[in-house]
């Protein structure tokens, strides 16, 4: 992936900083960003090809600057990754009924208006043959007891991924890469580095007809990597 400028959103620990890294070692040029500066710039300090600055995607003047910075070091941004996301309840135990309003808000602000603003200020820096993925799971698609607000935003992300796909000349799809061991999963799947490389594979090799608007799984990745 040399001379490939990739930008990752909420790159400063879990599935963001392995697709980060997964990117860098791939020879791509990669920005990672986090709302905390000082904890991304730490987490991507030795890895080659790649810095960590501080960005707010709920903020789209950051998110403006952030693209606006990567695109004149770099040139054209080849790939967007929208993986900056929370989740304020404990997975299963936050049944959407008895969620706070104050939480709802700014789980929305975060994973859904911040993957708008990140898509949204890319699309004009990008090729017509750049990729954005957004992370996603089951989640969105599958009613899941006790999830509350973060399903929700999951499912809405899902559905902001296709209208961009409808409407934007750029390939954007889901990539799903499972149940990873995060803080937003309690710890719960598979060890984030395990799947980094999945998101080299759908930035690069995978079919951009079949990644945009629609969701690349697991077992797409193994089955055409095997």
């Amino acid at each position: 992936m040399d001379d490939t400028c990739v930008i990752v959103t909420g790159a400063s620990r879990g599935l963001g900083a392995s697709v980060a890294r997964a990117f860098a070692e791939g020879g791509a040029s990669v920005v990672g960003c986090s709302r905390d500066g000082d904890a991304v710039e730490a987490t991507l300090a030795d890895v080659r090809n790649a810095k960590g600055v501080e960005a707010d995607v709920r903020d789209e003047d950051d998110v403006w600057g952030l693209i606006d910075d990567a695109a004149r070091a770099y040139g054209e941004i080849d790939v967007v990754v929208a993986n900056a996301g929370i989740n304020r309840g404990d997975p299963g135990d936050a049944p959407l009924p008895a969620e706070s309003y104050d939480v709802f808000d700014d789980t929305i602000a975060t994973n859904l208006r911040g993957t708008f603003a990140t898509v949204k200020e890319a699309l004009p820096r990008m090729p017509a043959d750049g990729r954005v993925l957004v992370p996603s799971g089951s989640v969105a698609r599958e009613p899941t007891e006790g999830m509350g607000a973060y399903g929700v935003s999951k499912a809405a992300a899902e559905g902001l991924v296709r209208g961009f796909a409808a409407d934007a000349e750029q390939a954007v799809g889901v990539v799903d890469p499972g149940l990873v061991a995060t803080e937003i999963t309690g710890g719960q799947g598979r060890d984030p580095d395990e799947v980094g490389e999945m998101f080299v594979w759908a930035a690069s090799d995978a079919d951009p007809d079949e990644l945009n608007g629609d969701v690349l799984d697991l077992r797409a990745w193994k089955k055409a990597t095997r």
